[in-house]
Order: structure tokens, then C-alpha cells, then sequence
């Protein structure tokens, strides 16, 4: 089995020291195989990566942010009967997300119960859509989605919950250096890196949760899937555990791929591979470092203009360096990304969506 395989075309935007840490984290004891995807970037570890290993597991290759991932609802709003200028007026007047006042149903017992139904910065969203269009219509029925409404995919994780929880790891068990499966370390860590996965899931029903309430709507989750996160497998009668940094999931059913602010975001359907740890891509990558974006981009946009896209969304930012370094250009090109996966006969493309509203903060 090759150990090492990077799945992407020439086109793709990959960096040497992508390839470089790919390398230096498939070099440690018990990692089986390491894959690098069509989104893969530098980071402290590899981003847009999957790694294989036995017997030992890595708390810092998925890093911090445990649970991060993307959860996508139907509303019961028909596009056609989207108030979005309303909309965009109540989102704009929210000075934070936190301030619109929800019944709390989540039993949190952690000290991070603050921060609960909230987005967070970085490349963390939320974002209002609407059917661009549907390559698969079976598929696209059998989900029970409806062309006429509109959507909303939430970007999300633990919100400093799953960071506490690597800290305490490395700082009580070393865990820079691995942990042994089937130790008190690896099984105390596994135990908190599930509720970190659990916390992140309905961290991300509670954001949907406070737009229901803001804007007087209804939504129903259709799809959830986590991209940072240590799962275990059994393959080939053999136990194995899968890290994924940025990485979907291409073994629980449909997910959804998001390109920067102003591009597509495709629904999926992928399918499981060992070639690709059984993961797929979770969105476009970056392509730019954060630092410098603000400068490389301000003679390009106004005031204005940053705050639109190419396909007619709206932006909600009132973080303006957070604006310019979430811009479309930072991001590869997701068409060129889904097309890697096609080649590589990893997916099958459902539907695409384009954005009408995204919301950062």
C-alpha cells in the first residue's frame, strides 16, 4: 500500500511545506498511511489532510479546534419570498451572535458553556443559500430537499472547548509525541475528544437555533458531518484509526463541500475509498497566508464591494482585516477541488449552491 498519496491534479494549488509536514507527520510510529487532498495547505499541521494509524493516535495532528465541522438546514422560507433586505438589516444591527437570546436545551457542564451558539473567527461561517442547481435527482429527492427553499450552512467546532482539551493533553501526557491505544492517556483522551465532538455539533444546531429566533423562521438539519477528528475503523479485520485534519468524511453519507464566500458550495456524494483514508476534501483550502491579504486586496475593493460577491451575495463582517483575509482570492478554486475529487472517482456532485447571505462574527 502506498503510504504517502497526495490526491490532486496539476491545477491544484498545492505548497511544497504542505508536502513537507504531510511527509514529517507520515514518518511517526504507527502512522500507516497519509493522504493529502485537493484542498491540502500548510497549517501548524497539514490542513485538507487524512492520516492512517495503528496502535498509537496523535491529538495534535487534528489540533484544537476538535469537532469543527458543518451542519446544513433547510428553512421553511421559499426563496422567492426571502426578505433579504430585511434580513441583512437584523443581521447587521446583531452586534453578536450571542446576543440573541435562546432557551439553552444543551446540558453544558464545561466552562465553556459561554461560547455555546457561537460562530467564532477564522473560517468559520454561516450562510444563507439557494439551489444553484441539481446533477442528480434521485439523489437529491432521496435527501428530501426542495429547490424552492432556502438553505443555511453553519461552519463551526468547540469554540475553545477541544483546544483546552489538546493542552491538557500535551501538558499531562505528552501527547505531542503519541498516544499508545489501549492506555489511561489514549482512553482519557478519546473519552473528552467525543463530547468535544458532541459540544461542536450542537454548537452549531444552537447558531441555527439563534437565526431561527432573529429572523422568525423555521429550519430542519438535513446533513452534519465533522472534518477534525480522530475516528476509529476496522478495516480488513484490522483496527485502525483514521485522523482527519480538514478532511470530510466519505463513509457516512452525503456531505457538503463550501468554496469561499463567492463561489459554489456543492452537496456530495462520496465514495468510501482506502486510496483516500476514506476521506474526501472539506472545502476550497487556502491558498493565500492570512498575513498580507488586507494589503494585496484593498486597492481591488471599496467599502463597499467588499462586502458583495460575484454571485450576488451579501456580506456581514465587522471585523475588517477578518474581511479581507476571508476574501475569495485567499481560497483555491473549488470547481478545480471538486474536479480532482471527480478524477479520482471520490464523489458523486448532487447539487450545487450558490450564497445569498454570508454571516461572519
Amino acid at each position: 500500500m502506498e503510504k504517502i498519496k497526495i490526491i490532486a491534479s496539476n491545477k491544484s494549488w498545492i505548497e511544497q511545506s504542505a508536502v513537507d509536514q504531510l511527509k514529517g507527520i507520515a514518518s511517526l510510529k504507527g502512522i500507516i498511511k497519509a493522504v493529502g487532498l485537493p484542498d491540502l495547505h500548510p497549517g501548524k499541521t497539514p490542513v485538507g489532510a487524512a492520516f492512517v494509524s495503528e496502535e498509537m493516535i496523535y491529538p495534535h495532528i487534528i489540533g484544537n479546534d476538535i469537532g469543527c465541522g458543518m451542519s446544513f438546514f433547510m428553512t421553511d422560507v421559499k426563496k422567492h419570498k426571502v426578505k433579504k433586505d430585511k434580513w441583512i438589516k437584523k443581521l447587521e444591527a446583531t452586534l453578536n451572535i450571542k446576543d440573541i437570546l435562546i432557551e439553552d436545551t444543551f446540558d453544558d457542564t464545561t466552562s465553556f458553556k459561554e461560547k455555546m451558539g457561537t460562530i467564532g473567527g477564522g473560517n468559520h461561517f454561516a450562510e444563507f443559500q439557494e439551489i444553484e442547481k441539481v446533477f442528480h435527482e434521485e439523489a437529491f429527492e432521496r435527501l428530501e430537499l426542495s429547490k424552492k427553499h432556502i438553505y443555511l450552512l453553519v461552519h463551526s467546532g468547540s469554540r475553545g472547548y477541544g483546544e483546552s482539551i489538546l493542552d491538557e493533553a500535551i501538558k499531562k501526557y505528552h501527547a505531542q509525541k503519541g498516544l499508545k491505544i489501549g492506555t489511561f492517556e489514549a482512553d482519557a483522551y478519546l473519552k473528552k475528544h467525543e463530547r468535544a465532538i458532541y459540544w461542536a455539533e450542537n454548537n452549531r444546531k444552537m447558531i441555527a437555533n439563534r437565526f431561527m429566533k432573529l429572523l422568525g423562521i423555521e429550519m430542519t438539519r438535513v446533513l452534519d458531518s465533522t472534518h477534525n477528528s480522530i475516528v476509529r475503523k476496522a478495516i480488513k479485520n484490522k483496527e485502525v484509526y483514521i485522523h482527519r485534519k480538514g478532511a470530510a468524511p466519505a463513509d457516512v453519507g452525503a456531505v457538503v463541500i463550501p468554496g469561499s464566500r463567492g463561489d459554489l458550495t456543492y452537496i456530495v456524494m462520496p465514495k468510501p475509498s482506502e486510496v483516500s483514508a476514506y476521506s474526501i476534501a472539506h472545502g476550497a483550502g487556502r491558498k493565500w497566508s492570512r498575513g498580507g491579504c488586507k494589503e494585496r486586496l484593498m486597492n481591488k475593493y471599496t467599502k463597499k464591494t467588499i462586502k458583495q460577491t460575484q454571485l450576488g451575495g451579501a456580506v456581514i463582517c465587522k471585523d475588517k482585516s477578518l474581511l479581507f483575509e476571508e476574501a475569495p482570492e485567499a481560497y483555491k478554486n473549488i470547481e478545480t477541488v471538486i474536479k480532482d475529487l471527480l478524477e479520482a472517482d471520490l464523489i458523486e456532485v448532487i447539487a450545487t449552491l450558490k450564497p445569498v447571505i454570508t454571516y461572519k462574527g
